[in-house]
């Protein structure tokens, strides 16, 4: 896991195994997760791989949908996609109400 910079108490990058470790998930888990576009790492091979901001965010989401509703894979990146595509909506409809 990368180290904090004095100016953040955030993580700002995550291995795979530390990812898996955040997740509660085993890497079989989270390399699905990479094959069906649900998260995309930096780095060419899973051992370099580095997760950051956007991706913890949609990994640690896919994980409760799957755990807790038991969404396979397919269909937490479906929901997760359909999820983003509704808040862009509502910040776009939000810029057109009156205040």
């Amino acid at each position: 896991m990368k180290k904090t910079t004095a100016r953040s108490n955030l993580v700002d990058t995550l291995s795979l195994q530390d990812l898996c470790r955040f997740c509660q998930a085993d890497e079989a888990w989270i390399i699905e997760l990479v094959e069906y576009g649900v998260i995309e790492p930096r780095g060419s091979t899973a051992d370099k791989w580095r997760f950051q901001g956007l991706n913890i965010v949609r990994a640690k989401k896919a994980h409760r949908l799957s755990r807790d509703l038991g969404i396979n894979i397919a269909g937490v990146a479906m929901i997760i996609d359909l999820l983003e595509e509704r808040q862009k909506i509502q910040r776009r409809l939000a810029q057109y109400e009156i205040v």
